[in-house]
């Protein structure tokens, strides 16, 4: 995979400490689990995009015949794979890769997750393109997405301090209604959405490709 994008060098410098925080809101994640579960099949492979220290991923891959899970950040992946040699799970490989530079695992896919990543691409539509070409015919893109532009603009100078300080990476102020235009003009059909949670609203969306 070529040198570090600005967001890898950032989660790679906080990985240990993000790993060691207590997970915020753990009922809307759960809510997430839920939902996501009701649209895999146990057959399915899936791709999992921006997978973090692979929490989502230990909860999911039980559930499916086999889980790619991937992520920008090396120090993430060093994580997700200590947390899966103390536990193994058949059929779930975690790598270090990210979309944009061929070096995702290869497709077809039944589904692809993204979870806490859309806001934080520089380039979205290529990112959904990719995705979609990857995805068998009537595959599934399920993501989730903080969406904290409109009416949530107010918390836009407290990023830019944890910015200026290092405590946040580089992002985008989507609205809701932004991310699933982009999502559709992607050539993906939505079946699903929600907030999880409300506010500031993370927007559920599951949506399928032709």
């Amino acid at each position: 995979m070529p040198g570090e994008t600005p967001q890898a060098a950032f989660w790679n410098g906080v990985a240990r400490r993000y790993a060691a925080m207590p997970m915020r809101r753990p009922e809307a994640w759960e809510r997430t689990l839920e939902r996501v579960r009701a649209h895999l099949d146990p057959g399915a492979r899936v791709l999992e995009l921006g997978c973090g220290t692979g929490s989502t991923a230990l909860r999911l891959a039980p559930h499916v015949a086999a889980y790619e899970a991937t992520d920008d950040a090396g120090e993430m992946i060093a994580i997700a794979r200590e947390r899966l040699q103390a536990d193994p799970i058949p059929g779930l490989a975690f790598h270090a890769a990210r979309p944009g530079d061929g070096s995702l695992p290869p497709g077809p896919f039944d589904a692809i997750l993204a979870f806490n990543l859309l806001h934080l691409l520089p380039d979205r539509a290529a990112a959904l393109a990719e995705a979609r070409a990857a995805l068998a015919p009537g595959g599934l893109l399920i993501t989730k997405t903080p969406c904290v532009g409109g009416a949530w603009r107010v918390l836009w100078p407290v990023v830019a301090v944890l910015r200026l300080f290092g405590k946040a990476p580089p992002l985008r102020f989507l609205r809701p209604a932004r991310l699933e235009a982009d999502i559709t003009a992607a050539g993906f059909t939505i079946l699903e959405r929600a907030d999880h949670p409300v506010r500031p609203p993370s927007r559920f969306v599951v949506a399928r490709a032709p």
